[in-house]
C-alpha cells in the first residue's frame, strides 16, 4: 500500500503545516486577532464581530480548534473561546525558526 507522502517529512514539519494551514483563511485570522484582542476567553457569537454568518464562522472555529490554535469549552448553552497560549508558542517558534534558516530577514 502506498504511503501517504506527508509521512515523509519530520513530525515536526507535520503539526506544523497543519497550524500554518489553519492560518490559511483570513476568516481565522480575524477570528484569532479579534480573541486576541479580547485578552480573554469570549462568551457569545464571534459571527456579530465578524463579518461572516454564524454557520461560516463555527467552521472557522472548528477549522481552529481543530488545529489546536483556539480551545472551546461548553459553559450552559454556550462556549467559551480561547487563544490555545502554548500551541500560540510553537507557532510563533516554528515561524521564527523558519524564518531564520531562510537567512533573509
Amino acid at each position: 500500500m502506498p504511503t501517504a507522502k506527508v509521512e515523509l517529512f519530520e513530525t515536526d514539519l507535520q503539526e506544523n503545516a497543519i497550524l500554518f494551514k489553519a492560518l490559511g483563511h483570513p476568516a481565522r485570522l480575524a477570528i484569532l486577532n479579534f480573541l486576541a484582542l479580547t485578552a480573554s476567553c469570549y462568551t457569545g457569537d464571534i459571527s456579530q464581530e465578524i463579518p461572516l454568518g454564524r454557520t461560516t464562522v463555527n467552521q472557522h472555529l472548528d477549522e481552529l480548534k481543530k488545529a489546536g490554535l483556539i480551545q472551546g469549552h461548553i459553559n450552559g448553552i454556550k462556549t467559551n473561546y480561547c487563544i490555545n497560549t502554548d500551541v500560540m508558542i510553537k507557532l510563533k517558534s516554528a515561524m521564527e525558526k523558519l524564518i531564520k534558516n531562510m537567512n533573509c530577514c
